[in-house]
């Protein structure tokens, strides 16, 4: 028997260890079994979805992942209107709740999420449009974006084609590289159908200011500009262009129903293709890429419908043409690339290699005048 105790003791200890262990079904968080029944999901955003632009895009993305994943509303908790102060009393209330995953969406909100995923590594961090989380070795922090640059060269087409000036506005958030980023997309779009265009750029440095953003545009109007284009969270810019006679380009979400008349497209994100793998991930057990990049081919950034009422009679054809260009591989930022100097920034055939998900092009290029 003296022999055997120890053998004994061994096996339950086994037992008692299996028993508390991963069952298959799901990946253990937080000491518990995680399945999509189970699951609880918090999202801290920088608006609310009336805005009818980003945070409305980011809550669509929320609500078609949990129907796909079979999530329920008392699975998820939503934080709207927070600024970056106001992230960490969110995610300390959702940790209260329960949150098993949280997600923020604003750029400025990472270091908070950071900070909060060194201090709680059995919960899962995720951060939309950030581009600490591969530097920091944490395996609960993770960046994700959609390769924009493509929609927004698309949409560029549309915008060249149909201006009769050929100048373009843009009304912009912030001077991020983010935003920069998009603005030159568009424009290199514009220019690959219109040598001849040019474009002003006015920042609002708000993300979402409706006021400032109907006078941007208004003022990119009186200089000329008859397509505007935007990287700001309300529609203010489209009913703005609607109101002046002129043409607009949307972002984030379908505006043709603001500004039926002026509205020619929209670059849009599908943020349910991330929502749902990083869901299904955790649940299942698996991995989270800590920086995430998908573009056209996988469906996170797409094209809405063309406006029949203001698109030129070309411009389908156009974009479907650049369209499969971009699926086949072409890089939108591809030199020549020049500065407002003559400086060259791209050599001939020389591509810009974003290093992250995140947008990182910063250069004002060739045919672009900030007006500050």
């Amino acid at each position: 028997m003296k022999k055997l105790l120890p053998l004994l003791l061994a096996l339950l200890l086994i037992v008692g260890l299996s028993a508390c262990g991963d069952n298959g079904d799901g990946d253990a968080q937080g000491g518990r079994e995680l399945d999509f029944e189970t699951v609880q999901l918090a999202f801290i955003h920088v608006g609310d979805p009336a805005d009818m632009g980003y945070t409305y895009r980011q809550h669509r993305g929320t609500t078609d992942m949990m129907a796909e994943l079979g999530i329920g509303e008392d699975q998820v908790m939503n934080f709207f209107n927070r600024a970056p102060g106001d992230v960490p009393t969110a995610i300390l209330e959702s940790i209260e709740w329960g949150a098993d995953l949280i997600f923020g969406t604003s750029f400025a909100f990472e270091s908070h999420m950071l900070e909060a995923a060194q201090e709680h590594p059995d919960i899962q961090f995720f951060h939309a449009t950030g581009n600490q989380a591969k530097a920091s070795g944490l395996d609960n922090m993770h960046n994700y974006f959609g390769n924009m640059s493509q929609a927004r060269f698309l949409s560029g087409i549309a915008a060249g084609l149909r201006t009769e000036t050929n100048v373009l506005g843009f009304v912009a958030a912030h001077p991020f590289a983010e935003v920069i980023t998009g603005y030159t997309a568009f424009y290199l779009g514009a220019l690959s159908v219109n040598p001849d265009v040019t474009m002003y750029v006015m920042y609002t440095n708000q993300w979402n200011d409706p006021t400032l953003e109907q006078q941007a545009a208004q003022a990119l109007i009186d200089r000329g500009a008859d397509v505007i284009g935007q990287h700001a969270d309300s529609t203010a810019t489209q009913t703005a262009a609607e109101a002046n006679g002129v043409w607009s380009v949307g972002y984030n979400n379908d505006m043709i129903p603001a500004a039926p008349s002026a509205v020619l497209t929209s670059p849009m994100f599908d943020w349910s293709i991330y929502l749902t793998y990083a869901v299904r991930s955790v649940v299942e057990g698996s991995s989270v890429q800590p920086d995430f990049l998908a573009g056209l081919a996988e469906g996170m950034v797409l094209l809405s419908p063309l406006n029949p009422n203001t698109v030129t009679p070309d411009a389908e054809g156009y974009i479907e043409s650049a369209r499969a260009a971009l699926l086949a591989g072409k890089n939108v930022f591809t030199g020549p690339i020049y500065d407002n100097e003559g400086n060259q920034l791209l050599a001939d055939g020389e591509e810009f290699i974003e290093p992250l998900a995140a947008p990182s092009w910063a250069y004002i290029i060739q045919g672009i005048t900030i007006i500050e």
